[in-house]
C-alpha cells in the first residue's frame, strides 16, 4: 500500500510527491511477493492535483516541463507494472489526481468521494488528465468535466466507469482488500501477462487486437503456471502457482 500522506497540502502532486510516488510504484517490483498494489490517502482529500505554486511564473519552462513530464511518467508507469494497481479513494480527487484515479486499472471509492477535472476555472485546462479520463468515461462526460470543473459524485463515477464500486466509507478496506485478495489467489506471471495484453490490444484496431491476442493466448499455454491451472481443473485440484 502507497499512501499519500500529506493532508495539509491536500495530497498534491508535488515534483517531490511525483518522484516519491514512482519510486514507491518501483520498489521491490520484481520481487515474487508483490501482488497487488493500493494508491490511498490521508485526509478528506484523496488528491488535489498539480500543486499551482509550482506552476507560477516564479519557476521557469524547464521546471514546468519536468512536472508534468514526470506526472505523465507516472501515470504510464501504472499501465506498465506487472501487478494490478487500485485506487482506494475516500474524498476529493481533482485534476491530476482525478488523473490518478483514471490511470489505475481498479478503482474502489468511499460513497462521499468526488471526482473532478476543475482546471478551467483557474485558466489552466486539464490537458494532460484528459488523456486518462478520455480514456475512462464516455467522450462528452469526459468533456462535460473539463469544460465545466463540474464534480462527479461517487455514484456517478460508477455509472459512467471512471471507478469499479462505490461502497460506505466504513467497508473500502474490507472491500479493497477482498479485491486484493481474489487477485492474489492468482498466478502473478499470468496476470502480468493479462495486464500487458489488455493495454496493448485497447488501441489496436479490431483485427490487429485479435490477432495479437490470438498469439498471446498460445504464449499463456507456454508458461508453467498456464499448465499447472489447466491440469488443476482437469484434476479436480487447487493450483498450485509458480509465479
Amino acid at each position: 500500500t502507497i499512501v499519500l500522506k500529506n493532508p495539509r497540502r491536500r495530497n498534491a502532486l508535488s515534483l517531490p510527491m511525483l518522484q516519491s510516488l514512482r519510486r514507491d510504484l518501483l520498489h521491490d517490483v520484481k520481487s515474487r511477493e508483490l501482488r497487488v498494489i493500493v494508491i490511498a490517502a490521508e485526509g478528506p482529500v484523496f488528491c488535489s492535483g498539480h500543486d499551482l505554486k509550482e506552476l507560477s511564473n516564479e519557476d521557469d519552462v524547464k521546471h514546468h516541463s519536468q512536472v508534468f513530464e514526470l506526472c505523465a511518467e507516472v501515470m504510464t508507469l501504472i499501465q506498465k507494472l506487472p501487478v494490478p494497481v487500485i485506487a482506494k479513494v475516500n474524498g476529493l480527487a481533482t485534476a491530476a489526481g482525478c488523473q490518478l484515479v483514471a490511470s489505475c486499472d481498479i478503482a474502489v471509492a468511499s460513497e462521499k468521494s468526488q471526482f473532478a477535472t476543475p482546471g478551467v476555472n483557474i485558466g489552466l485546462f486539464c490537458s494532460t488528465p484528459a488523456v486518462a479520463l478520455g480514456r475512462s468515461l464516455p467522450r462528452k462526460v469526459a468533456l462535460e468535466m473539463l469544460f465545466t470543473g463540474e464534480p462527479l459524485s461517487a455514484q456517478e463515477a460508477l455509472m459512467h466507469g471512471l471507478v469499479s464500486k462505490v461502497v460506505p466509507e466504513d467497508k473500502l478496506e474490507e472491500e479493497t482488500m477482498k479485491i486484493s485478495q481474489k487477485i492474489c489467489e492468482s498466478s502473478k506471471s499470468v496476470l502480468a501477462l493479462g495486464k500487458a495484453t489488455f493495454y496493448r490490444q485497447i488501441t489496436q484496431d479490431l483485427d490487429t487486437a485479435y490477432k495479437m491476442t490470438t498469439k498471446v493466448m498460445v504464449d499463456n499455454l507456454t508458461l508453467r503456471d498456464g499448465q499447472e491451472g489447466i491440469e488443476a481443473f482437469v484434476q479436480k485440484r487447487k493450483p498450485v502457482w509458480s509465479h
